[in-house]
């Protein structure tokens, strides 16, 4: 038996589909959609784990920086896959079939809260913390990840906030327990 979505979710679903609608559209056009696509793919782990591995080279307090990365990301990853499967809020894409184009094939059916988006925040705090001079590099590959999810289909803007308030929190918590 599938797990009934919140009533909140209905509400929150009307409201959002028609922007999802004209947002989705526009990754019809192939620049766009593989932009998109592309900002998507990397935000999947590419990215993170790079900024992760690199951190011996990029700060003195490299091998520390490795472990509290890694464990906030394990612990983020952790709470936000109960988060979802408990809440169980269908995709754009599913809830409103052939309204809302999906660009990109879908890991799951549940999109509420955007994981992505939550990665994108979260090292982008971490970054601004111990390496602000990565910053232009780093908030645009986050806002170009928060806009892909919303672009390609997978997720109502309120996934990609709640998402990124998400991955706010969990830094904000790691530097306060790590530094």
């Amino acid at each position: 038996m599938r797990a009934r979505p919140l009533v909140v979710f209905d509400r929150l679903d009307l409201w959002e589909w028609r922007f999802c609608q004209r947002v989705t559209h526009l990754s019809l056009y192939r620049p766009w959609r593989l932009t998109l696509q592309t900002a998507s793919k990397l935000g999947d782990w590419p990215a993170w784990v790079l900024l992760i591995a690199a951190q011996p080279w990029l700060q003195p307090e490299g091998m520390w920086r490795i472990m509290q990365y890694t464990v906030v990301a394990l612990v983020a990853v952790t709470i936000y896959k109960l988060v979802k499967t408990k809440l169980c809020r269908e995709r754009p894409f599913i809830t409103y079939l052939g309204g809302v184009h999906c660009g990109e094939p879908a890991r799951d059916r549940y999109s509420f809260p955007s994981g992505h988006t939550m990665h994108a925040v979260m090292f982008s705090v971490l970054v601004a913390a111990h390496t602000p001079w990565l910053l232009p590099v780093v908030l645009p590959l986050s806002l170009f990840i928060a806009l892909s999810r919303v672009g390609l289909g997978l997720h109502y803007v309120s996934d990609v906030l709640v998402g990124g308030m998400m991955g706010y929190g969990f830094a904000l918590l790691s530097l306060y327990w790590m530094g």
